[in-house]
């Protein structure tokens, strides 16, 4: 009969425990990596903020999130059709079948707020006065507004009430860039 007596002794168990964790750490470090490079940059990703196929609403808790998405990479979203509401706002400088659909973005803890939109152009534009609140329908195009920007081309606009939180919040951390690792 065999009898095999197996002695570990204390350096050769910490030397296991060791190897052990520097093996578990590469591969965190190896899924975090792929996920860095490998996942922010791929087609899927970048266009998982507002897939094509269908009409997309945008809500007010994801409303920042798509606006940085759509301006930070417009090619990727021309021909993608949204649905969302806002105020009415011009400036000067807008062409008569332009205006912006505004959301009051909070930018610190105060309250203090800054105007955020979309630049829309739609045929009867003119209908719609200053702060007035509208749900439009439209589909992302690229025009020039002081350079390359994304235009809501309107093909339904309906007016709505005022929301009870008219205010919307600056990207959170899920937002994940689009145009590139940051």
């Amino acid at each position: 009969m065999f009898i095999y007596n197996v002695k570990i002794n204390g350096s050769k168990l910490f030397k296991i425990i060791f190897i052990s964790m520097v093996i578990i750490i590469i591969l965190i470090i190896g899924v975090v990596i792929y996920k860095i490079f490998g996942g922010a940059t791929s087609s899927e990703d970048t266009l998982s903020c507002l897939p094509k196929n269908k009409v997309n609403v945008i809500e007010d808790n994801n409303y920042s999130n798509v606006l940085k998405a759509v301006h930070e990479n417009i090619n990727d979203y021309i021909g993608t059709k949204i649905k969302f509401s806002g105020y009415v706002y011009r400036v000067s400088d807008l062409k008569e079948n332009q205006f912006i659909l505004a959301r009051d973005m909070i930018i610190s803890s105060d309250f203090q707020s800054v105007i955020i939109g979309f630049l829309c152009e739609c045929d009867n534009a003119k209908n719609f006065e200053d702060n007035t609140w509208v749900e439009i329908t439209g589909e992302i195009i690229k025009g020039n507004y002081h350079g390359d920007m994304p235009i809501v081309k309107v093909t339904k606009i309906n007016k709505t009430d005022k929301p009870n939180d008219e205010y919307v919040y600056p990207p959170d951390e899920s937002y994940i860039p689009t145009a590139g690792l940051v």
